[in-house]
């Protein structure tokens, strides 16, 4: 297991050189990404790995997002801290804690249970009690609908994990005026794409090229292409 003040130079290395350095100026959040202790959210056996550039492996044959893949989506957010907001994909929970920081109220759906259960007790260790982990196929619309924990409209969705079109029903649960960040394409060229809403209009930005594994159990006959 890595020592302490490796990790912290792994993080300030992380800043630095690959977060930093690809246009990522935002100083309050490279601050909070410095002072995060992503280490927490990585399984032991991979501890080392949570600085590498590149995609950290965790429990259920899942990974994390990259680190600048985090970066780009918290700066393209520019969240204001009156925020609801949907991710779809939790993991371990890092990116979570992250949205939490800058929002009012964050719930976030697993589809694998052991990930959730693992996300809820790495959120609530760093303090962060206005976050909801469901366990949910949210590519499922009508397990959706029926969630009691699930609201109707949201003001930012975030998927995380490559999708070729957005489903209806999350294109639905954009509020007019919310944004939507997705991982758009199939692999081996995935945009992340950020959506503006606008009553029935969309202002679409594609962020950058990347690399991201499959959503798993989409629908294969409700989906919307924007």
């Amino acid at each position: 297991m890595p020592k302490a003040g490796a990790l912290e130079i792994a993080r300030h290395n992380m800043v630095e050189y690959q977060i930093r350095c690809c246009k990522i100026l935002n100083t309050e959040l490279l601050d909070v990404l410095e002072s995060m202790p992503r280490e927490d959210y990585v399984p032991q056996d991979v501890r080392s790995l949570a600085y590498m550039e590149g995609h950290v492996p965790i429990d259920c044959g899942q990974e994390m997002l990259s680190p600048l893949q985090e970066a780009n989506i918290m700066q393209q957010l520019q969240l204001k801290g009156h925020e609801r907001i949907l991710e779809i994909g939790t993991g371990t929970g890092y990116l979570t804690t992250l949205l939490a920081m800058y929002a009012d109220d964050v719930t976030s759906c697993e589809l694998h249970e052991p990930l959730a259960t693992q996300a809820r007790k790495n959120i609530a260790a760093h303090g962060i009690d206005h976050v909801q982990v469901i366990h949910i196929n949210a590519m499922h619309d009508k397990m959706m609908q029926a969630h009691d924990g699930i609201a109707s409209t949201y003001d930012v969705i975030i998927l995380a994990a490559a999708l070729q079109d957005i489903p209806q029903h999350i294109k639905d649960m954009v509020a007019d005026g919310g944004q939507l960040i997705a991982f758009i394409g199939k692999n081996s060229v995935v945009t992340l794409t950020h959506y503006q809403r606008q009553g029935d209009d969309w202002i679409e930005t594609g962020l950058c090229e990347t690399l991201l594994p499959d959503m798993e159990e989409l629908s294969v006959t409700r989906q919307f292409i924007f």
